[in-house]
């Protein structure tokens, strides 16, 4: 796909924001055709740039940089100058999107609040992620994943013990689809009216959203029994079962089929009598001793043999597993960017990372471009503007 083609091409997005939630939500932009320039403080940029996920770098920044700010462009400037904020204000005012993460109240004492910018451009699309809104008595709270995956209740759901998390950024990478989204639409309606808008939402608010269906329940009902979950759900047996040499996974299948392919008679029992969803645990329980008397290719060729009905049983893979297997491939969803030499002639370094998870037209979405070195693309006070000339 050419670049022109893509669907926000045009766009110039002015990232302010840093570490996770708020860079990812400019990359599925930038992604999308938008050029995002990346705002960042004189000296060491970004925080993204030094904290790493299990201390790893490369090329002078952490991993988890490159892949949140590939296919960005990056300025340097000091938003406690005025000059160079005045030098800020000027691009705000020639842009079309500003992303931010900061705790309420900081654009507020630098002057970059959405009342002040809409003054400067008011078609321009703002958006605003926080950990927990900007109201309430958490609102001063700053936002970190763990922290609000723990408050939410999600993590009683994994039918432990205790509550535990899924070891990824989960409520980071929700918000930056929540936060990307609510940028196009807000853009599709400056292009139909004219008029710019601000987008907020928060970690907790994409936690909760997830949830719906446990939130969801006639008026003045209470809440399902919901910590711990069950290993197996209200409707159907499911959930993650040891085999003899792994693990299986089951979803959607009737207990009765489940039973009669297992060969269990106090399960088909259950079944028949339908009383199993007063027993839970005595499901489970016969579920699980009955799958790990065998091996999980034995009981994938007998509960999904090729040809029947299928969907309700899988092997559990690790991420190695995965990215050997065939359907991984098919997926393509890796792609190699280039990092700039940090001096004329010096050498580029190439990195493997993921693509965008979406296609437009039918064409995978691709970008050579890798995460900028940090003010790679000028320092305001020297006098770079990233937007003289644009668009061509």
């Amino acid at each position: 796909m050419q670049p022109e083609d893509l669907p926000l091409a045009g766009t110039v997005v002015l990232d302010f924001s840093q570490f996770l939630a708020g860079p990812v939500a400019a990359l599925r932009l930038a992604d999308l055709g938008a050029r995002v320039i990346k705002i960042e403080r004189p000296g060491a940029g970004e925080i993204g740039r030094t904290l790493a996920f299990a201390g790893r770098s490369a090329a002078g920044d952490t991993l988890s940089f490159h892949a949140m700010n590939r296919n960005k462009e990056a300025v340097v400037a000091d938003l406690k100058d005025p000059a160079d904020l005045a030098r800020v204000k000027d691009l705000v005012a020639r842009a079309d999107v500003v992303i931010e993460n900061f705790r309420p109240g900081v654009m507020e004492r630098i002057g970059l609040d959405y009342p002040s910018v809409r003054e400067l451009n008011p078609a321009l699309v703002y958006a605003s992620a926080s950990g927990y809104g900007d109201t309430g008595p958490w609102a001063s709270r700053p936002g970190q994943d763990l922290l609000a995956q723990a408050v939410s209740g999600a993590t009683w759901l994994a039918g432990a013990d205790r509550p535990m998390t899924i070891g990824l950024s989960l409520a980071d990478h929700l918000m930056s689809c929540h936060l990307a989204e609510g940028v196009t639409a807000l853009l599709v309606r400056r292009a139909r009216t004219g008029r710019g808008g601000r987008v907020e939402t928060s970690l907790l608010e994409g936690m909760l959203d997830l949830q719906a269906m446990l939130l969801t329940r006639p008026e003045g009902a209470d809440l399902p029994g919901a910590s711990p979950q069950p290993a197996t759900s209200a409707w159907t047996p499911s959930g993650i079962f040891a085999t003899k040499d792994g693990y299986v996974a089951l979803s959607g299948v009737s207990l009765g089929e489940l039973a009669a392919s297992l060969g269990e008679e106090e399960l088909a029992g259950l079944a028949a009598a339908g009383g199993w969803e007063q027993h839970p645990g005595r499901v489970s329980e016969l579920i699980a001793a009955a799958l790990r008397r065998d091996t999980t290719a034995s009981w994938l060729d007998a509960l999904h043999p090729q040809g029947g009905p299928g969907g309700w049983i899988t092997s559990v893979l690790t991420l190695e597993e995965l990215l050997a297997s065939p359907e991984f491939a098919a997926l393509e969803m890796t792609q190699q960017v280039e990092r700039s030499a940090p001096e004329p002639g010096g050498a580029s370094v190439t990195l493997t990372t993921t693509r965008s998870p979406i296609r437009i037209d039918g064409e995978i979405l691709r970008h050579r471009r890798g995460a900028p070195r940090l003010g790679e693309h000028g320092i305001l006070r020297d006098g770079a503007d990233p937007l003289e000339g644009w668009p061509a």
